[in-house]
C-alpha cells in the first residue's frame, strides 16, 4: 500500500477542509480554540503535514459545520494514483 501523506487525496482533503473553515469565517486560531488543540497542530493538518483520523475528521466537521459524507465523496472522485519521488 502506497503512503497516504501528500498524496493527491489527502491534498484535496486538506484543501476541502481549509475551504470550509475560511467559508464558516473561522481563522486558525478560532478552529483550534474550539477543538481545544493548539494552533500548530491546525496548521499541520491544512499544511499536508499530518494526517487526521477518522474521530478529528468527524469533529473537524462538526466544529466547522460542513457534511462529513459530501467531503469524502469529493475525495473518492480523486485517482488514487501514487506519489512519485524525484531521483
Amino acid at each position: 500500500m502506497q503512503k497516504t501523506l501528500r498524496s493527491p487525496r489527502h491534498l484535496r482533503l486538506v484543501q476541502l477542509i481549509v475551504d470550509r473553515r475560511k467559508a464558516a469565517g473561522l481563522s486558525q486560531a478560532d478552529l483550534a480554540k474550539a477543538i481545544d488543540r493548539y494552533q500548530s497542530v491546525v496548521a499541520a493538518i491544512e499544511s499536508g503535514g499530518r494526517r487526521l483520523d477518522v474521530i478529528e475528521f468527524l469533529d473537524l466537521a462538526e466544529t466547522i459545520g460542513f457534511d462529513p459524507h459530501e467531503i469524502l465523496d469529493e475525495v473518492a472522485t480523486v485517482p488514487n494514483t501514487p506519489v512519485r519521488k524525484r531521483r
